[in-house]
This record gives C-alpha cells, sequence and structure tokens, in this order.
C-alpha cells in the first residue's frame, strides 16, 4: 500500500556524514508532517524525542506515529507506531518497536541490538517467535538512522553528487539504503521561505514507485537539519508529505518570513 510505504520514508530520511559540535536534536522535539496525494490530505505522521530510562540505561526514546485522515481511513485504516531507544553518545539502537495495523494487515515486532557481538535478536509477538540475526558493525533501524545522519552530517561541506550509504536492520533483513546529494534549493512553507539541502535517495522500483530515482527530500540548511519536504512519484500520482508543526528544536530555526 503506496501511503504506508511513504510514512516509513519520512521515519527514513538521509543525508551524510561528518561530525558537528552542536547535537542537531534534544529531548522534546516534536516534528509534525501532512502527507497529501492529489487534492486529498490522507495522512499525518510525528516524530517526538524524549529521554526514558530503559534496562537501567539512560537513552532517547524517539516515537514515530502515522495515521490515516479522513475518507481514506474509513476505506483503509493505517495506524502505525515505530519506536526505537537510542543511545545518546554514539546514536546507535538499543531497542527498536514496530506494532502497525494496515488496513488489517498487523505486525507486533521488538528488535535487541548488540553492537559488541554484532548481533540482533528479534521479538516476533504476533508469531510467539524468537530469532537471532548477524548484523553489520554501525547498523542502525529505520528511526535511529534519521537521528543519527542528523547530528553527523556537516552541512558546510557537501559536494553536489556526494553519496552516503547506511546499512539498516528491518524486517529481518540488512541492507544498505543510498542517499545522493543534488543541491540547494528554497522551499515555500506555512512558516515561510526555508533554505534546504535537496537529496535523492536510492530505492527499489516496483509496483508502488515508479523509478529507482522517484523520491525526493528537502532537509532543512541549519544546525536542525530537519525533513522539511519529501516527494515521491508514484505509479499512479505522487504523495508529498510537508512539515506542518513543529516544537522543541535544539537550535534556531531559519526562517524567512513571507
Amino acid at each position: 500500500m503506496m501511503i504506508k510505504r511513504f510514512i516509513l520514508l519520512i521515519f527514513l530520511f538521509s543525508s551524510g556524514i561528518h561530525a558537528q559540535e552542536k547535537s542537531a536534536f534534544r529531548d522534546g522535539e516534536w516534528l509534525q508532517f501532512k502527507i497529501s496525494y492529489g487534492w486529498f490530505n490522507a495522512t499525518t505522521a510525528t516524530l517526538k524525542v524524549k529521554k526514558e530510562h530503559l534496562d537501567g540505561k539512560e537513552l532517547y526514546h524517539v516515537i514515530g506515529k502515522g495515521k490515516t485522515t479522513g475518507l481514506l481511513d474509513i476505506f483503509f485504516k493505517v495506524r502505525d507506531n515505530y519506536e526505537s531507544y537510542v543511545h545518546p553518545e554514539s546514536i546507535k539502537p538499543y531497542k527498536f518497536i514496530r506494532k502497525v495495523n494496515e488496513g488489517g494487515y498487523t505486525k507486533n515486532k521488538a528488535i535487541y541490538f548488540d553492537h559488541e557481538t554484532l548481533k540482533a535478536e528479534v521479538h516476533n509477538y504476533k508469531k510467539d517467535t524468537i530469532s537471532e540475526h548477524k548484523i553489520k558493525r554501525g547498523t542502525q533501524d529505520m528511526i535511529s538512522a534519521l537521528y543519527n545522519l542528523r547530528d553527523e552530517v556537516d552541512i558546510y561541506d557537501l559536494q553536489k553528487g556526494d553519496e552516503f550509504t547506511l546499512n539498516l536492520f528491518f524486517d529481518e533483513d540488512n541492507f544498505d539504503f543510498k542517499t545522493v546529494y543534488l543541491r540547494q534549493e528554497k522551499v515555500e512553507t506555512k512558516f515561510g521561505t526555508i533554505n534546504c539541502l535537496v537529496f535523492r535517495p536510492y530505492v527499489k522500483a516496483g509496483r508502488v514507485f515508479e523509478e529507482k530515482e522517484s523520491v525526493t527530500i528537502w532537509i532543512s540548511k541549519d544546525e536542525n537539519k530537519i525533513p522539511v519536504k519529501i516527494e515521491a512519484k508514484l505509479s499512479v500520482g505522487s504523495l508529498v508529505a510537508r512539515l506542518n508543526a513543529f516544537k522543541g528544536l535544539a537550535n534556531s530555526f531559519k526562517i524567512t518570513q513571507q
């Protein structure tokens, strides 16, 4: 279903690598996106960060939620919940939760990461099974990847055509996720004009996306590096996600008033 896959993309933007002094996010950050399909506002998605203790560890708890709205919610209800407990210094995942209901299709899983033994333990609560899998060094889940790269990207040292790759562990599989930096561009938003960096993540062509280069992402060119706009060309029409609300940002958000 194209809506649910697009929600995954919102939770999985990617950028570049090189450390910066300032952290890109903090406890209390909250982002909301509104997703439209043609003339219809079809879905909303949110990302929230808060500090919590789990198993005696102080971690960032990042919660991503997506749901359909309006008429679409009557015919195809989506309630997606993705959570990641992340080590605050290394920004590596400790625990990942995926609990979704997508038109009656449900999943309820938790993944525990051990970065010393390079193993991931997958608890499938729906099937009542536990399985162990090998992971690569530096592996991320789909939520922690966003925050790891936001914290690492050097917005002042990007060159057109720069490519960046992360290893992700998702749905009991390891896979590479590559992103290419394209250009700088100004984006008009409800808040004003925002200077953005434009990236293109490479996704598999299939029955949802038209081709490998069907997704484009605009990231704010400031120390926050938050997604401002995401556009995906689909087999029929296109989906666009726009930043709709925010609070608790770690750094100044540079906006030119309209």
